[in-house]
């Protein structure tokens, strides 16, 4: 596993941001991810369906049942539903767990990754975890698939043959096409980019990543994006988290 940076060396991308973006973000007003946010505060409180439970019958306020939950996610789950996958046991995102809710507790329909109703719900419960740290669940039946995160965080893709380390450890900070490259930590998912004009989840991010290096992305679905995604919110554990965040 590759080793981690010295928790007084880790930067956010916010760290690398220029000072008028750092403004966006900080300003709720300025924030564009704050109409996401808005949109999943009323996806919150509004059935999918007229006969079916809001999230506020089982979860209440949102302030206080879900604060603390984004940081902990990906997690273990025990007992998966048919949305996720055939496999009985294995980690799962928190998207993927709303989409549990949804279909076991709703009775509606699971919502793709980059759907604008995920993304503002997702943005919605992150929102209520700012600025806590990011804390991975200490979990031993978590740790096979971290491994496999931090392999394929080193495994060379693509034509261009590059792998997520040799980015974003061995030169970050350094300058790529007049943007500042980032240490990649994922403490502001889901987030508004600029380059995408709108909201976005890390796993869009990584998909661009693998674009770049002109490597075919794994299927939407995939386990690895999982795997990546455990690892790197163990390598930014203790962070604290600034979703949904403002990136370039």
């Amino acid at each position: 596993m590759p080793a981690l940076a010295a928790p007084d060396a880790r930067r956010s991308g916010f760290d690398d941001m220029t000072p008028p973006l750092q403004a966006m973000q900080r300003d709720d007003a300025l924030n564009p991810a704050m109409l996401s946010v808005l949109e999943g505060q009323a996806l919150w409180q509004r059935p999918p369906a007229p006969s079916e439970p809001a999230c506020t019958a089982c979860h209440g306020d949102a302030k206080t049942s879900m604060r603390g939950v984004a940081p902990r996610y990906p997690a273990f789950s025990a007992a998966p539903g048919a949305t996720l996958g055939a496999a009985p046991q294995r980690p799962v995102t928190l998207h993927d767990r709303i989409n549990e809710c949804r279909v076991t507790q709703q009775h509606a329909a699971p919502l793709a990754v980059e759907n604008p109703a995920a993304l503002s719900l997702l943005s919605y419960v992150a929102l209520q975890s700012r600025g806590m740290p990011i804390a991975p669940p200490a979990d031993p039946r978590l740790q096979p698939y971290r491994d496999a995160g931090a392999a394929l965080y080193t495994t060379r893709f693509g034509q261009l043959a590059l792998s997520c380390a040799q980015c974003h450890d061995a030169r970050a900070g350094l300058r790529l096409g007049g943007s500042t490259i980032p240490q990649a930590h994922p403490n502001g998912y889901p987030l508004y980019r600029l380059e995408w004009q709108g909201m976005g989840s890390l796993q869009r991010r990584l998909r661009g990543c693998m674009a770049g290096v002109r490597a075919e992305p794994f299927a939407p679905a995939a386990p690895e994006w999982v795997a990546l995604e455990l690892y790197l919110m163990q390598r930014a554990a203790g962070m604290p988290m600034e979703a949904p965040a403002v990136r370039p």
